[in-house]
């Protein structure tokens, strides 16, 4: 299910292999709560994604704190957008450990946000971690820049062993071999970064590719699909109906 309304960006779905529960297998969003520019009522989303919204692990993005405190958004999602004001929070899935993080506040080594991070991977017991926030460090994306103030949480993360990090911001689907904190090739502890803003905004187009690039898609609604094994995951890039656009693959846990 495609909502093409302008405020949806960014959706991802978690599936976890061999569990059928549908609390358990969840769907992610990371942008805007309505359709102005994050204040919680009315939105659009309701009779579309907001079915869903029970089992929605959402994070927060620029649109959101267009608002003060981005209060539209944490009063529309309530606890499961972690603790109220913060923006960032964490939970299991099988055999993962799942982290949203917040874009849109500090991030710089030592902050609350970096610090957390480091206590909550340090603490985690899943042997496969994937992360997600709404701006990327790593895109081609013509429209946004890659964001370098998100770099102490890829170096955490990195540092951690971490296998996946979504963002979306531009409107455009990427993915890139996986990398080191720098953008370099690293097949052994790398990982990999995916750009999912394909949610049903309008399109942006590409600039200069940036190096380790492997997929790029700019006209193509969708939603990428994740299923997380016990020591591995699948993903795969699901086309709005009447589109023949995929993308796919399979990679081990670190």
């Amino acid at each position: 299910m495609v909502d093409n309304s302008p405020v949806r960006q960014s959706f991802l779905k978690f599936t976890v292999s061999g569990v059928t529960d549908p609390v358990t297998n969840a769907k992610l969003r990371m942008r805007t709560v309505s359709g102005n520019n994050g204040r919680a009522a009315p939105t659009p989303r309701d009779p579309t994604w907001g079915l869903h919204k029970a089992r929605t692990r959402p994070a927060p993005g620029n649109h959101d704190y267009n608002t003060p405190g981005a209060t539209g958004y944490y009063d529309y999602f309530g606890a499961n957008a972690g603790p109220s004001g913060r923006g960032y929070y964490s939970y299991d899935l099988g055999s993962w450990h799942v982290v949203s993080l917040n874009s849109e506040v500090n991030m710089a080594v030592g902050s609350p946000q970096e610090q957390w991070l480091r206590s909550d991977l340090a603490a985690g017991t899943k042997p496969c971690t994937i992360a997600y926030w709404h701006k990327p460090r790593f895109t081609s994306g013509a429209n946004h820049a890659p964001d370098t103030s998100t770099g102490p949480l890829v170096q955490a993360l990195y540092d951690n062993n971490a296998d996946v990090i979504v963002a979306g911001h531009n409107h455009q689907y990427e993915r890139f071999a996986p990398m080191n904190p720098s953008g370099q090739l690293d097949t052994t502890r790398g990982i990999r970064h995916f750009v999912a803003g394909m949610g049903g905004a309008s399109h942006y187009s590409f600039g200069t590719i940036m190096p380790n690039s492997e997929a790029r898609n700019g006209d193509t609604f969708g939603v990428l699909k994740f299923t997380l094994h016990a020591g591995s995951y699948d993903w795969q890039f699901v086309p709005e109906a009447g589109k023949t656009y995929g993308d796919s693959g399979t990679t081990s846990c670190h």
